[in-house]
């Protein structure tokens, strides 16, 4: 028969339970909100950490240091483990609450204390305590964090090694299967979702989206001035010969090299010399100049702009396989790659490597860049990628395409574009003018002289 007075009921019950049962359980409540607090504050502290923080921690505390780069060398297991014993330790929260609420309303006790208690009252405790605080905390204080738990999570890493290799081994089957059925874009369909989902964006704007994507496929050999473009510096100049040549140069950053360009020296800043322009031609100059910063012609743009950023510097010589200096990148080039065009005060708005005759004729310095000239013609940057052999340049893909050099006059055609060599030395081809036939006109190679 139910009892009539449920609240006299519950008296009952609550005086049957002695004191030291609600401390003892409310002492327990605790310790386990604590354990949940510095198990979830690991995970942001741990995998939060620099190399400049791990550093810092071998340095201070070698043992702590040697364990917490173990723990980070195998990140997945580290993580698995942090999310078991996380997880056993909540469920050991709920159970242990569950109890005590059966203890003081009954195994069959409903209604919305009940409610209250286990699922807003524990679950706010779990969410506050166990994740919110000590995760803010631990992202303040991640250093001293992870030596104070390093050997704990250790123990727990060895312990559960078991469950956490299982947990592993599910997350790269579901990992294996997300790549299986992800899709890889090229830069062409990416180009072309830009075209799609930016109708309406400003084309400056437009371009600069493009830059960006395009941005992760150039190579420094790509965007470089090449060896003949760079104004470099004699180390055997006298400083009023120096100076001369730095004002008609109008740079201020200059490359110094000894007997060859090929024997790159260093940088000399402009601003160095500001305290010595008064000093006369015997002035040891040299000993101003700054180390340069070399990189290889294959070396990716995107991860030059990144050690730009790194080491504070705005340019670099670029060598070939060899060793010998093949041209010059600066930070301006990279930039330039993704934004376009910057002219300074010192730019000749009338130099010009383009010229427009109409809508299909064009005029191109033979030095300029395959990239940029793809750009300038708003074509794909991978057109004439199995003929160009190891040439960057116009002039360097018409030598390829002739196989020889050409006479003025001569007109070598490639799929729907007829190059016509205006100007050429001895050496290389100086101007030439690009004609771009209407689609089914032309087709393969042809040389016409």
């Amino acid at each position: 028969m139910d009892d009539p007075y449920p609240s006299h009921t519950l008296l009952t019950q609550l005086s049957e339970l002695s004191p030291s049962y609600f401390a003892i359980n409310g002492l327990v409540l605790m310790f386990l909100l604590f354990c949940s607090a510095l198990v979830s504050g690991s995970e942001v502290a741990f995998f939060s950490l620099s190399n400049e923080d791990l550093e810092n921690i071998k340095d201070s505390n070698p043992e702590s240091g040697r364990k917490v780069s173990q723990l980070l060398s195998s990140p997945k297991r580290l993580l698995s483990t942090i999310l078991i014993l996380n997880n056993l330790i909540n469920i050991a929260i709920v159970t242990l609450t569950t109890f005590v609420t059966w203890s003081i309303f009954g195994t069959n006790a409903t209604g919305i204390i009940i409610i209250l208690i286990q699922t807003v009252g524990v679950t706010f405790a779990i969410v506050f305590f166990g994740e919110i605080v000590p995760k803010v905390y631990a992202n303040q204080a991640k250093i001293p964090f992870s030596l104070g738990m390093a050997s704990i999570l250790s123990f727990f890493s060895s312990l559960l090694r078991p469950f956490s290799a299982l947990l592993m081994a599910f997350g790269n089957v579901i990992e294996k299967r997300f790549q299986t059925k992800g899709y890889s874009l090229s830069v062409d369909e990416l180009n072309q979702a830009l075209e799609l989902t930016t109708e309406d964006t400003p084309e400056d704007e437009k371009d600069i989206l493009k830059g960006i994507v395009n941005f992760g496929t150039l190579t420094v050999k790509q965007v470089m001035k090449s060896r003949l473009e760079i104004t470099a510096l004699d180390v055997e100049m006298d400083f009023h010969e120096l100076m001369d040549r730095i004002n008609k140069s109008g740079y201020s950053r200059i490359p110094v090299f000894e007997e060859t360009i090929d024997n790159i020296l260093g940088i000399l800043y402009i601003k160095d010399l500001l305290p010595y322009i008064d000093r006369d031609e015997n002035f040891e100059w040299k000993n101003l100049i700054r180390k340069s910063f070399f990189v290889p012609e294959n070396k990716k743009a995107d991860s030059l702009l990144k050690d730009f950023q790194k080491m504070r510097v705005h340019m670099a010589i670029v060598v070939d396989e060899y060793g010998g200096t093949s041209g010059l990148v600066t930070l301006e080039d990279l930039i330039e790659e993704i934004i376009g065009e910057i002219n300074d005060e010192f730019d000749d708005a009338n130099d010009f490597f383009f010229q427009e005759i109409d809508s299909d004729t064009f005029v191109f310095e033979g030095k300029v860049s395959l990239n940029d000239f793809c750009k300038k013609l708003e074509l794909d940057s991978q057109i004439f990628e199995e003929v160009k052999g190891e040439s960057e340049s116009l002039g360097g893909l018409l030598l390829e395409l002739n196989s020889k050099l050409p006479k003025n006059g001569t007109k070598i055609k490639f799929e729907n574009f007829e190059f016509t060599v205006l100007a050429v030395d001895a050496r290389k081809i100086k101007k030439v003018k690009v004609h771009i036939q209407s689609e089914g006109k032309a087709g393969g190679i042809l040389f016409t002289d």
